[in-house]
């Protein structure tokens, strides 16, 4: 397969292989991933003696991530492997939409984090973190919450633009299999992310925008791999192109 060059990838991607004079296989990036947040995430749980909960939210937080980059991966590869209208890679790839999406995301995020909690009902941080969470804590949250955060936006950005390639164009069986299976991981990529639900029960805000997203993800990839299915084109149609032709 040909070299992506930078604006055919996600963010992540380019991040990966565009730092200088570092070349790590993405298997090994995402092992370094995993390794160097849970290191931090149990120092910091260690340090401030937190309680075990923290602990174990922490770790939930970070295998989301990780199984997010493992997703993205798998994805970008199933795609990458067939002969795809242009305009759908573009979309899914270089318009970084998903950045976007990640960032309203995360300062949502933020904002509920620090304005909500009273004397009666402490806040999430304050039940992971106590009344004076340390600086350091509170840094390493934020560096995976936005990591979780991106990854929340790219599961979405996957299946609306997904969506849009099944409505808009037709494939061949071989080619319609390979997208089914691209579109069922973006829906096992946001389904992971309910391993943080037992963690924010108390939270019914979290609890419902995590849910709510999960089930957007499951109704919009369902829809693509339904149309995918049921546009597939057989060996003897008369098609234009051989791989997919444009229903514009």
């Amino acid at each position: 397969m040909a070299k992506v060059e930078f604006g055919e990838t996600w963010v992540y991607e380019s991040i990966v292989s565009a730092l200088p004079g570092v070349d790590v296989s993405k298997p090994l990036a995402i092992a370094i991933q995993l390794v160097a947040f849970q290191v931090g995430v149990t120092l910091v749980w260690w340090v401030y003696e937190f309680p075990t909960e923290t602990l174990l939210a922490g770790t939930a937080a970070v295998v989301v991530a990780t199984l997010g980059s493992i997703e993205m991966l798998r994805i970008s590869r199933l795609v990458r492997a067939e002969r795809l209208p242009d305009s759908y890679g573009r979309l899914l790839f270089g318009s970084s939409i998903e950045v976007v999406l990640a960032v309203l995301a995360f300062v949502a995020l933020v904002t509920y984090l620090f304005t909500t909690g009273t004397s009666d009902a402490p806040s999430l941080l304050e039940r992971l973190f106590g009344e004076e969470p340390p600086v350091v804590a509170v840094y390493l949250t934020l560096l995976v919450l936005w990591d979780v955060c991106y990854r929340i936006g790219t599961a979405w950005w996957a299946a609306v633009v997904a969506l849009w390639r099944s409505v808009r164009f037709r494939f061949d069986e071989p080619t319609a299999r390979a997208l089914r299976r691209a579109d069922l991981e973006v829906v096992a990529f946001s389904t992971a992310q309910l391993i943080l639900v037992p963690f924010v029960r108390d939270q019914p805000v979290i609890v419902a925008v995590i849910v709510g997203h999960v089930v957007a993800v499951w109704v919009v990839a369902g829809l693509s791999v339904a149309l995918v299915t049921a546009r597939a084109e057989t060996a003897d149609g008369a098609t234009a192109d051989a791989n997919a032709a444009a229903r514009e």
